[in-house]
């Protein structure tokens, strides 16, 4: 067997510690510049922007794919490259550049607060891959009860309205505006409503938002309404009410703002209804079968009121102006998951509804074949969906739910 010598001249072998062994990112640099020691700091810069997005692809073609990626992901995506990062670390980036190639998912934002501790927060579900991210808390600096606030979309805008509002265990409504902007990610502060309320009703028609009633400082009932240009940001005032009138809920129907004061158990007085007709700035009475029926939380599909009943084990029955009576909507039954509070929104001909610990329920309403439009026969159906929930939002509480596109 022929022997070997190894030459005692090759370098040794040493043991790194725990401490020689972390990755900093100067031990990275250090790495690279003694493998490249001809390329300057500059050029190593250049060079890990101008990689490929995904390597064999176009960027163009890239950029459409990574757009696609659902939110609570980007935390884990962007860890992949440089560029990576530089898109899906900032949602604001990442929603403008979807908005510049035309991308447009609905966004179910929700108002939630925490049944123990009150700390208000929203969480927001993307009804196209159905999963959750959170966004940046609202600049309250108030402690306000979560219950008080308005919350009004502006689809046209991607931005989302939070006023008035109740400071916790004290009667004292609040003047505040908030607005949230998808595109921008963050809340600005707005100029304030004319009258601090609370518990009111508000809509968005024309793209101006309409404000009316609510509760004033010791729950007075409040009889006046004003509206907000936004792109001016000016409140102005328009028409009273007639009446003095807390709302429960409100809806716009063709162009109309429908105020109701809601039914409250055990029924002493039938509830009061107001219209709003912003052509001719002038309120109406709501017609009698509209407000007695009105038992709940509505959404208007295909200028139909729906309502959920918080009083019929949560049927789900529309409005016929023709006969002005209410209808059951025919189909499945409301999953026994959601359970009251809830918030209610809809999308297209979907209602998305909101229970507590944000378990969320879709339901698909279908006008029956054969059924007329605006007549006695019409009739719906409703198939209901049940999307799954994270267990740690088992403690939140919906307020109110809204949804954009982004």
């Amino acid at each position: 067997m022929r022997r070997v010598r190894v030459s005692s001249h090759q370098s040794p072998v040493h043991k790194l510690g725990d401490s020689q062994m972390k990755l900093t990112p100067r031990f990275r640099l250090a790495t690279s510049s003694a493998l490249l020691p001809s390329m300057p700091s500059s050029d190593l810069e250049q060079s890990s922007w101008e990689t490929a997005l995904i390597p064999g692809l176009p960027d163009d073609a890239a950029l459409n794919c990574l757009l696609r990626l659902p939110v609570e992901d980007h935390d884990a995506c962007r860890l992949v490259c440089r560029r990576w990062h530089h898109l899906l670390a900032d949602k604001a980036r990442f929603f403008l550049q979807r908005k510049v190639m035309g991308f447009r998912s609905p966004l179910l934002f929700t108002l939630a607060f925490h049944r123990c501790t009150g700390k208000i927060q929203w969480k927001v579900l993307d009804l196209n891959y159905l999963s959750w991210h959170t966004i940046p808390a609202m600049p309250c600096r108030d402690r306000a009860c979560p219950r008080g606030f308005g919350c009004v979309a502006i689809p046209s805008d991607g931005t989302l309205l939070v006023c008035g509002g109740l400071v916790s265990d004290m009667d004292c409504p609040l003047h505040l505006v908030l607005k949230y902007d998808v595109y921008k990610n963050r809340w600005t502060v707005m100029t304030r409503m004319l009258a601090a309320r609370s518990f009111f009703a508000g809509g968005v028609i024309d793209g101006r938002v309409y404000v009316a009633g609510g509760y004033s400082t010791d729950q007075f009932e409040l009889n006046s309404a004003e509206v907000l240009d936004p792109v001016k940001g000016v409140w102005q005032p328009v028409a009273s009410m007639g009446m003095n009138m807390a709302s429960s809920d409100s809806a716009v129907i063709s162009g109309k703002l429908h105020v109701t004061e809601g039914c409250a158990w055990p029924f002493f007085s039938s509830p009061r209804g107001q219209v709003y007709d912003p052509k001719i700035d002038r309120w109406e009475a709501m017609p009698v079968g509209m407000r007695e029926g009105w038992t709940g939380l509505s959404v208007v599909i295909d200028e139909h009121l729906f309502v959920i009943s918080e009083y019929e084990r949560m049927k789900v029955k529309f409005y016929d102006p023709e006969t002005d009576s209410w209808d059951s909507v025919k189909g499945s039954t409301m999953p026994e998951r959601i359970m009251k509070p809830f918030s209610v929104s809809c999308l297209d001909n979907k209602i998305v509804v909101v229970g507590r610990g944000l378990h969320v329920a879709i339901g698909l309403v279908n006008k029956q074949p054969g059924s007329h439009s605006g007549s006695r026969s019409s009739s719906y159906l409703i198939q209901w969906q049940d999307v799954d929930v994270p267990r740690e939002f088992g403690d939140l509480t919906p307020s109110n739910s809204q949804i954009l596109h982004a």
